[in-house]
């Protein structure tokens, strides 16, 4: 349960950042309506991380920061809807930590939910061929 706190935690960082920076200006960009998405995305899925016991939430918490994370690396390579932007200042440092901790957290819990032996077919049983 401490790992998905983590995650949780993490997920809240990576969304917190994206409404400061939202209100901070970003909201005039073209990417604006995405960083409210990242907000809504960022609490819903650590709410479910830590209410619900499941592989979803944690193949969501690590695809939120492999989405989050290359968005940036994207915006600040090549640009993304005409924003480009730099590896500056403590809220991007923030939040790309905080989104590496997802990717991490969310890769654990899934390899902790995958099964230890690989189920074979019962005995007795036939696949259609």
């Amino acid at each position: 349960m401490r790992l998905r706190i983590v995650g949780a935690a993490a997920l809240l960082v990576s969304a917190g950042v994206h409404l400061y920076l939202w209100f901070d200006g970003v909201r005039h960009q073209s990417v604006g309506p995405m960083f409210l998405v990242n907000v809504v995305a960022g609490v819903t899925i650590a709410f479910l991380l830590v209410r619900w016991e499941h592989w979803v939430p944690a193949f969501l918490t690590a695809g939120f920061g492999v989405a989050t994370l290359g968005a940036f690396i994207i915006a600040s390579t090549v640009g993304l809807l005409g924003v480009h932007t730099v590896w500056a200042g403590g809220s991007v440092w923030t939040a790309a930590v905080s989104e590496v901790v997802c990717i991490v957290v969310g890769g654990i819990l899934l390899l902790r939910t995958r099964p230890a032996t690989p189920q074979l077919a019962l005995p007795g049983r036939r696949h259609a061929s």
